[in-house]
């Protein structure tokens, strides 16, 4: 009994160092999880457990590796405000995945992101289609910042007093360079159509397209292939 009672008081006292060091070290701590934070909040989770369940551990156990924890922190979120290169290895840097409409290729490939996580992303921020997407930005902590082109942006439809218009969701129908055969056929497109839509856009090969997207009624939206390759985004436009 008594080992769950000292289970129970290290536990309450774990918890209350925890919500302590997290005031001090901010909100952003909670809100913005860097890849760091993320191996952080890991490592500090099973020094704790693991101190909870040692029977030789007690509560000055928990409060120096809390207290320890806390300061490592401190001391790195000091280095990081003062020494500016630090921040890119500590927390990370946004990358430019979207740029004028345009896919960047390679930057998708450095960050480990795919066009399906990607069109999740958007969806996160109510875009629901690529072609309305001027600019996207994965954030340090894996979230995507949008900025949509002129045409998508406020004022609605409804603002101007514009007759409504019918809504259909798009449909991937090429993802870095494959067909996507399922969504063709539920869409009851043939891989002729798509072939002569992509030649009427000036395109020869389905390998040349990076992402295709359809949309009833809408002519194929197709973005090809383009890598930064270590030029300043300004020479892509």
């Amino acid at each position: 009994m008594s080992s769950y009672l000292s289970m129970f008081v290290e536990l309450i006292f774990g918890l209350f160092a925890l919500f302590v060091i997290t005031k001090i070290l901010g909100k952003t701590q909670i809100s913005q999880i860097t890849p760091f934070d993320f191996i952080s909040a890991l490592l500090l989770g099973e020094l704790v457990g693991n101190a909870l369940f040692d029977p030789n551990a007690g509560i000055p156990e928990i409060a120096f590796v809390v207290v320890l924890y806390g300061l490592l922190l401190y001391v790195i979120e000091i280095v990081s405000q003062k020494y500016k290169r630090t921040r890119h290895m500590l927390e990370g840097s946004p990358t430019i995945v979207i740029h004028r409409g345009k896919l960047i290729r390679d930057m998708m490939k450095k960050t480990k992101l795919d066009i399906n996580q990607l069109q999740h992303l958007l969806r996160e921020k109510d875009v629901f289609s690529i072609s309305e997407v001027e600019f996207a930005v994965l954030e340090a902590n894996g979230t995507v910042s949008v900025l949509k082109k002129t045409d998508y942006q406020t004022p609605t439809r409804k603002d101007l007093k514009l007759s409504p218009k019918d809504v259909t969701l798009p449909i991937t129908l090429i993802n870095d360079g494959e067909i996507i055969k399922d969504n063709l056929e539920e869409k009851n497109l043939p891989v002729s159509w798509l072939e002569e839509s992509i030649r009427e856009q000036g395109y020869q090969d389905i390998s040349e397209i990076f992402y295709a997207e359809y949309s009833k009624g809408e002519p194929l939206f197709i973005i090809p292939f383009y890598n930064r390759n270590h030029q300043k985004y300004d020479d892509l436009d």
